[in-house]
């Protein structure tokens, strides 16, 4: 059964990545040549974006583990169901890569919009088909 396998590889993968990212911050904040101005500048502009992509990143990246591991315990709902849920919280990993968009190549936030919404779609049809399936005879297995 592939719908949620890939939610929770490429949630660990993300998540992975995102780590590595937050290993770069505290390289800027703490011993980089230039780290004065980034300390100075660290709630504002881009600084602040990019902690902001590292702190959805991996909550993005949770997320879809999260809704791997339920969408493979919901077999008795339809697979359509599961595969758009499966599929919109992989589609929410746009928001924080659309921040990293913005902040490293201008990119417009129409990125961070779509995924914003399309993990919120996912969690609630994820919940939906929990509350309606959960506990049903073929989920189990």
């Amino acid at each position: 059964m592939k719908t949620g396998r890939y939610n929770v590889g490429v949630g660990l993968l993300v998540m992975a990545g995102f780590m590595l990212y937050g290993f770069l911050l505290i390289y800027l904040r703490d011993f980089a040549p230039d780290k004065a101005a980034w300390v100075a500048s660290y709630s504002v502009g881009k600084h602040f974006e990019a902690r902001l992509a590292h702190v959805h990143g991996n909550l993005f990246a949770l997320l879809n583990l999260a809704l791997g591991f339920v969408l493979v315990r919901l077999a008795a709902a339809s697979d359509r169901a599961r595969t758009a849920a499966a599929g919109l919280g992989l589609a929410g990993l746009l928001m924080p890569a659309g921040i990293l968009g913005e902040v490293y190549l201008g990119l417009s936030p129409i990125f961070v919009l779509l995924g914003a919404v399309s993990m919120t779609a996912s969690v609630v049809l994820t919940g939906v088909l929990a509350l309606k399936h959960w506990g049903d005879a073929r989920s189990a297995t």
